[in-house]
């Protein structure tokens, strides 16, 4: 297999393991938020993703820079593609924060 295949595997890989990463933190955070014990959930789900994505990288690299490279340009375009999937309709508008005034 030719380098610039193997680099463009590596992308692919590298949407996965984003997807993955961050699809697993969203999740997280909507039952984390309504447990009785969200550090727990936190935690468990923190290490098992990081251990994930790390395993990915290096396996995924084979040793090779550009396809770490690669790999890396892969999750963080899986970032903008899960954070643009997540949202709810109501942040898409900005609105303007109000100061609550305490003088009297």
């Amino acid at each position: 297999m030719n380098e610039p295949l193997k680099s463009a595997l590596a992308f692919v890989a590298g949407v996965g393991l984003g997807m993955i990463f961050f699809a697993g933190l969203w999740w997280t955070v909507r039952k984390g938020v309504s447990s009785p014990r969200p550090a727990l959930w936190f935690l468990g789900s923190g290490l098992l993703r990081m251990s994930i994505v790390l395993a990915g990288f290096y396996f995924v690299s084979g040793g090779q820079f550009r396809r770490l490279v690669a790999c890396l340009a892969g999750f963080i375009i899986a970032r903008v593609f899960v954070t643009w999937l997540t949202r709810s309709s109501g942040d898409t508008q900005s609105r303007p924060v109000q100061e609550v005034s305490h003088a009297p």
